[in-house]
């Protein structure tokens, strides 16, 4: 059975497609514990840009999905509604809709 976090991560991993875009390298990121998932792009083969751009950004908190950030022409929320998901259960944080009562708490690493 697909779980939320495994639809989320499965969805936001396909636009990494196979790694490369319009003159950028492109790179899932995906954190299963922290149930958040991403793809960052840098330009290749040359570095023109200070920072990598962040494609897509989602996490899910209970049995909401909050997606921070979303620069594609195929919005994420679309991939996700037509995978069952209700659109009351998606956040879009990057249009201002509010994320309040889902802070971000992610605990620092210790390190010894």
């Amino acid at each position: 059975m697909l779980t939320l976090e495994k639809i989320v991560r499965m969805e936001v991993r396909k636009y990494a497609s196979s790694g490369e875009g319009a003159n950028a390298r492109l790179f899932p990121v995906l954190d299963d514990e922290f149930k958040t998932y991403s793809v960052i792009a840098v330009d290749y083969p040359t570095r023109t840009h200070e920072a990598s751009l962040v494609v897509v950004l989602a996490r899910v908190v209970g049995d909401k999905i909050i997606i921070e950030e979303d620069t594609t022409d195929k919005p994420l929320v679309d991939a996700l509604m037509q995978k069952g998901i209700l659109r009351e259960n998606i956040i879009l944080a990057y249009a201002g809709e509010p994320t309040d009562a889902y802070p971000s708490r992610i605990p620092q690493p210790e390190y010894d």
